[in-house]
């Protein structure tokens, strides 16, 4: 059996599958002494390079599935590494061996709140791709008026320049002045999203967090900076959620 080579990669926590899709356009994958192209399949018999590097295709049978969560603050950005030395995300991570870190769903810099990484690209793929409609929620403040036909549209939808958008769920949490409070639910993370539907009724964002993806919540207690590991029923919520049950599989069989 013979699967596309990003999602076997990302099976094995290699990186997301976005991710390696990249890896291949930049020409830092190699197949059979051949540079991999996007859409190329693989079977166990194939000899897969990254950056000159053999890779295994076979997953250790004492693979452990690991996921954290981490409070990001504001500042901080969602990569590896940046060219003006701005501070990551990944900085803050404790060190796993062998393996990476994969980021689900990204903030901007911006944006504090909620991220979740685990070593299971399969995982990671899957809580953050829009045919699984994974809720997201952001707890948002913003400053203008806003009226019930602006809610209406928010929840009915509106057009963006990449498409249509809407919350599934608004709910109104208070505020003074100016300033409102608002908790809001997407199915989707496209970039900027929250932001930029906001923005399309004239309403600034002065202030955004999110709270919640899927059935995990930001704890109160973690604080900014700070991570914490999800216990195995938290993990087996957010895997369930996807279709995905057994800790992992060592095989392309199983993908």
């Amino acid at each position: 059996m013979s699967e596309k080579v990003q999602k076997v990669l990302a099976h094995l926590g290699l990186g997301s599958r976005r991710e390696i899709e990249r890896w291949i356009r930049e020409g830092r994958i190699r197949i059979n002494n051949q540079l991999a192209k996007l859409g190329d399949r693989i079977d166990l018999t194939a000899k897969v390079f990254i950056d000159g590097k053999a890779i295994r295709l076979v997953r250790d049978l004492g693979f452990k599935r690991r996921v954290l969560i981490y409070h990001k603050p504001e500042g901080e950005i969602c990569a590896r590494s940046d060219p003006e030395n701005r501070p990551t995300v990944f900085e803050n991570l404790p060190p796993i061996r062998g393996e990476r870190w994969i980021m689900i769903g990204r903030l901007d810099i911006n944006t504090l709140g909620l991220l979740i990484f685990t070593n299971d690209g399969e995982l990671a793929h899957r809580l953050s791709h829009p045919s699984y409609e994974v809720e997201r929620e952001y707890a948002v403040r913003v400053v203008g008026k806003v009226d019930e036909e602006i809610l209406h549209r928010l929840r009915k939808g509106v057009k963006l320049e990449d498409g249509m958008a809407a919350f599934t769920r608004i709910e109104e949490r208070g505020g003074a002045g100016a300033n409102h409070w608002y908790h809001v639910v997407l199915k989707e993370g496209r970039n900027r999203e929250v932001r930029r539907l906001w923005e399309s009724q004239g309403v600034k964002v002065s202030r955004l967090m999110r709270v919640r993806y899927g059935p995990i919540d930001l704890p109160e207690d973690l604080s900014r900076g700070h991570w914490r590991e999800l216990k195995a029923n938290e993990m087996q919520k957010l895997a369930h959620l996807v279709g995905l049950f057994a800790e992992g599989h060592n095989t392309l069989s199983s993908l």
